[in-house]
């Protein structure tokens, strides 16, 4: 029996975990992302994030069990069409009024050139929901990088809530988000920050996915911090951002972070020291 569990714990171990990104198409609506979610979510083996603004899911699974296909095809027949397969008509049609979106024209399910062709045609719209200033119509190019904002402040809260694994999914779903970066669509200025980076940020993600320790990970949410400061003080958001300082983190030196409120919410202490720190910047929209 000690046997058994032993091996059991070392069969957890070494699990050869990997996240994949791809489009998935729903609506805004929040029963859309939890439909998605949970076709995309059955066991441990593996997870699915979907963000409902720029339509791309972020599956982490386990090699060894897990087949990314079978997942894709188990969300098709949940009723949402992805880059592989293709909703059945019967199925999008019994979708509640709120889940149904705009599907692209009919394309063939066994993955001919038709399909494609309109797979193209969805990243693109998938693009423009992400870029387009609706101020303006116009396209941004620098918003090219919001799923990894967004993923950033996601990521943030895992470590708000003190929670080592949601921390370690939540940097795994950014590592696919910024290996999927067009960085032929930023700006020359963003495009240039971005290269310089990109190193880093790959590298902060990475580790904090693979750790399973929470004063680790926000070790390495330092610098991943710092350097998502540089590069969303040259792109464009959504609505003001604050970045937050923490005198006691970092053994007394200090540590930054970015938030979307400018109520404190330390991600460096969680519940020990919720309100530790202020805002010392707020960068405009």
């Amino acid at each position: 029996m000690l046997l058994l569990v032993i091996l059991l714990a070392v069969s957890s171990l070494t699990a050869q975990m990997k996240t994949d990104s791809f489009i998935v198409c729903g609506t805004n609506d929040p029963t859309s992302k939890t439909s998605i979610e949970k076709a995309g979510t059955k066991n441990k083996a593996y997870s699915l994030h979907w963000n409902a603004g720029t339509k791309m899911a972020y599956l982490k699974y386990d090699m060894d069990k897990v087949n990314p296909d079978q997942v894709k095809k188990q969300i098709a027949l949940a009723g949402f069409d992805n880059d592989k397969y293709l909703a059945p008509d019967e199925v999008y049609a019994k979708l509640p009024e709120c889940c149904r979106y705009e599907r692209v024209n009919k394309m063939e399910m066994k993955g001919g050139p038709a399909m494609h062709h309109n797979m193209d045609k969805m990243s693109h719209q998938a693009s423009k929901v992400m870029d387009t200033k609706p101020e303006t119509g116009t396209l941004s190019p620098a918003n090219e990088l919001k799923p990894v904002f967004d993923l950033y402040f996601e990521l943030k809260d895992a470590l708000v809530n003190s929670d080592a694994t949601a921390t370690a999914l939540q940097a795994g779903y950014l590592l696919a988000s910024i290996n999927a970066v067009k960085m032929e669509s930023l700006s020359s200025a963003v495009h240039t920050l971005w290269m310089k980076q990109l190193p880093s940020l790959k590298s902060d993600a990475d580790k904090i996915f693979k750790s399973k320790d929470i004063s680790k990970q926000r070790d390495f949410f330092m610098t991943l911090s710092t350097n998502m400061y540089e590069l969303i003080k040259v792109s464009k958001t959504d609505a003001p951002v604050y970045y937050q300082f923490c005198p006691m983190a970092n053994d007394g030196k200090g540590a930054n972070w970015l938030s979307r409120e400018n109520a404190i919410k330390n991600p460096y202490y969680g519940v020990q020291m919720m309100t530790c720190g202020r805002t010392v910047e707020t960068i405009k929209s």
